[in-house]
């Protein structure tokens, strides 16, 4: 029974769309930089020669989320993508920075029914998620589905973030709120 039952195991973590420590079949190369870069050239939809997936961090449904330039996610942070979007469900572009914890959503539950088990009641359809270029997401901030961060702005850490942000601003906050340009 147990054999069968590794086998079973070893298979999905070889499969499955996903990344993480809840994945030790492959998780173990994301410490090492030549086995980390092949694994998620492979299972990322776009993944940079100069970005990182540390250990510690998770990818939902990789195959729908694109990570650009000099990125890198860090331990605890944690991607959702969704596949039932027809392009990528989260992009990351060049020379984001990405605090430890970080967490993007691109669906949530649905809720709307009071006599109904949340759990039985399924998923909102997917927003994509965006991080433009140079934008920085403090630690242990929060995006929510439909988001774009815009070029070269700043999320405050625990930020919640459920609204776009335009280019070139400050915000922070549960939920964020603008705080200041950085314009010149």
């Amino acid at each position: 029974m147990f054999l069968f039952e590794f086998i079973d195991r070893t298979r999905f973590w070889k499969n499955a769309d996903r990344l993480g420590p809840d994945i030790p079949g492959t998780h173990w190369r994301l410490h090492f930089k030549s086995t980390m870069l092949k694994l998620c050239k492979k299972k990322f939809y776009k993944f940079s020669d100069t970005a990182e997936f540390r250990p510690g961090a998770y990818a939902i449904c990789c195959s729908k989320i694109e990570i650009g330039d000099r990125v890198i996610i860090r331990p605890g942070s944690m991607l959702f993508g969704d596949t039932r979007t027809r392009s990528s469900s989260i992009i990351i572009e060049n020379d984001v920075m990405i605090g430890s914890g970080v967490h993007v959503y691109v669906s949530n539950h649905r809720f709307e029914k009071p006599d109904t088990a949340i759990i039985d009641q399924g998923h909102h359809e997917p927003k994509p998620v965006t991080f433009k270029q140079g934008c920085w997401i403090g630690a242990k901030a929060i995006i929510l589905p439909g988001v774009t961060i815009g070029e070269n702005s700043v999320i405050g850490a625990g930020s919640v973030v459920t609204k776009s942000v335009p280019a070139r601003v400050v915000v922070a906050g549960n939920p964020a709120k603008l705080l200041r340009s950085i314009d010149s």
